[in-house]
């Protein structure tokens, strides 16, 4: 499998859903991809965390590269967008949180000083890791990837009343898990 392309193996995997082709293209890349994340936040367990979702995110758009660059080219822009997204106020992850009406959080982020965005963000950071991961993919599909309801159950192969009930309970959770980062 080492003598594939990074094409090739985009090509396989799409055609054959193995994981195998998948898994060769995070060996090749994972570490580059860790490494820009983390000249952008400075923090190893962080940049694993963005790793992880860079990957996720990479996943689920398999489908849309069209070779029109290098498969390297393409993820380096996926990494370098995510990563820039997540260094700026990270507006999705407060609009889970506005979506329930969390009083203790403005509507307006430039309300917010700095430290109590930084504070709250590790705290969000903090009840996102306790989700499972299943959980936490219908979040960032829904809040950070911006893909209806409707694409997410297809994606997901469920109905659309299943993933807004799945979204609904993720955020409850979210919610409490939260709660309990302010005790």
């Amino acid at each position: 499998m080492k003598h594939f392309t990074d094409e090739e193996l985009v090509s396989l995997y799409l055609e054959t859903q193995r994981d195998a082709y998948f898994e060769r293209l995070y060996e090749r890349y994972s570490d580059k991809v860790y490494r820009k994340c983390l000249s952008f936040i400075k923090d190893p367990i962080g940049a694993e965390d963005l790793t992880h979702d860079i990957f996720l995110r990479l996943i689920n758009k398999l489908s849309s590269f069209r070779q029109q660059a290098r498969f390297s080219t393409w993820l380096y822009t996926i990494t370098y967008n995510h990563c820039a997204d997540h260094v700026r106020i990270p507006n999705w992850r407060y609009e889970v949180l506005l979506d329930e009406g969390w009083e203790h959080l403005s509507s307006d982020p430039d309300e917010n000083t700095a430290d109590q965005l930084e504070m709250q963000d590790q705290q969000v950071r903090q009840a996102l890791k306790r989700l499972a991961p299943e959980e936490q993919t219908l979040l960032v599909l829904k809040y950070q990837e911006d893909i209806s309801i409707r694409e997410i159950a297809s994606k997901q192969a469920l109905t659309e009343s299943a993933v807004k009930m799945r979204l609904k309970r993720s955020r409850d959770k979210l919610k409490k898990y939260y709660d309990e980062t302010q005790l």
